[in-house]
């Protein structure tokens, strides 16, 4: 069964969500800022089920529905994954929705509707093994970079949250009809309250390409207390030993944040980063940024972090240390970090993704008509 379009007026879009990692905050943020535009959301959940508080919240801000399907990252081929298009497309119409956004590029191959899909790379196997292995995709994952090119292929527009990732993914997946760039945004508030002397980070720590054994190495060195969050043990049985660090493991994303409003300095030692919204919530919060020296870091904060080498424990316990030594330098670094925080906005993103969305339906309703 696949759907069609309801008319001009876009009223209602079903989104794919994933509990598991930045998806989720991205997807309730978004699906939250485009509310004030008469624009509905149904979140259809893939892979592992949402906390209850995970729950509560999104139900809060549109209808929640449970899929009973993997993500293609926690799967070992791609016969595990036969039914995703077939949900989405019978949700699409029992949901009586205008648009299907997915946050998997994966979810859109094979996808046989007549509405606009739009597709939204957050990150994939291939552009990982490229920024943090540095090679090609290796054999036993070749299926996903066939099923994301189809899946990036069938989108009517494909959305990248950075310059950089963009980039990354025309490397990988020559050529990428349609990619548009829209930052991602944060609704976490603005804080100036006093800081205390010690070092936060968050992040999936399980993923090398968080870099967290680096992390861990620094803390050693490191004159402050480096306070973590995040889960050190992944899905698939990956695993993290921690040493140096006070880890908190899973926190809810409001204790998480009051956590790193009250940190100094924030760090985020992560090798692959698309957008990196922990750097920004850190940003809002006014704390000193203390970042890898990647693209997408470059290209996104520039004159308002430190950078270090992310292959060098040494090098980045030298940088906390020299602003745990300097507190003008601290504070001149929050200041303007917490100005650029200014360019991101939940509304911005929201009204640019909306916009991406209504270009897409007059487009759509010609075709079918013309059909």
């Amino acid at each position: 069964m696949t759907a069609g379009p309801r008319g001009a007026e876009l009223r209602r879009i079903l989104m794919t969500v994933d509990a598991v990692g930045g998806v989720w905050r991205y997807a309730l943020d978004l699906a939250d800022g485009l509310r004030p535009q008469g624009i509905e959301t149904v979140f259809a959940v893939f892979g592992p089920a949402p906390s209850a508080a995970q729950v509560r919240e999104a139900e809060a801000i549109g209808k929640l529905v449970s899929c009973n399907a993997p993500l293609d990252w926690m799967v070992e081929d791609e016969a595990a994954l036969k039914d995703v298009p077939k949900i989405i497309a019978d949700l699409a119409v029992s949901e009586g929705v205008d648009l299907i956004h997915v946050n998997l590029p994966s979810q859109a191959a094979d996808l046989a509707v007549s509405l606009p899909v739009v597709v939204v790379s957050h990150s994939c196997v291939s552009t990982w093994f490229k920024a943090v292995r540095g090679t090609g995709v290796p054999e036993p994952w070749q299926w996903q970079l066939a099923l994301n090119a189809r899946g990036l292929a069938r989108a009517d527009a494909v959305l990248a949250p950075s310059h950089s990732y963009a980039s990354l993914m025309r490397e990988v997946y020559r050529p990428v009809t349609g990619l548009q760039v829209v930052p991602n945004a944060s609704r976490v508030p603005m804080a100036d309250g006093p800081k205390q002397e010690l070092v936060f980070a968050a992040g999936r720590w399980w993923d090398d390409g968080k870099n967290g054994a680096v992390l861990d190495a620094a803390a050693a060195d490191m004159r402050w207390p480096v306070v973590i969050v995040g889960s050190n043990s992944g899905p698939n049985g990956q695993h993290l030993p921690l040493k140096n660090v006070q880890h908190h493991g899973e926190l809810p994303h409001a204790e998480a944040m009051k956590l790193m409003a009250e940190a100094a300095i924030v760090v985020s030692p992560s090798v692959y980063e698309p957008f990196g919204l922990a750097a920004l919530e850190a940003a809002r919060a006014g704390a000193a940024l203390v970042l890898a020296d990647i693209a997408t870091y470059r290209e996104l904060w520039g004159d308002t972090a430190v950078f270090f080498d992310p292959r060098d424990p040494k090098a980045l316990a030298e940088a906390v240390n020299r602003l745990a030594d300097d507190p003008s330098l601290r504070r001149e670094l929050g200041e303007r970090a917490q100005s650029r925080s200014l360019g991101f906005t939940s509304e911005a993103q929201a009204l640019a993704v909306a916009q991406i969305y209504r270009q897409l339906l007059p487009a759509t309703q010609s075709l079918t008509a013309a059909e």
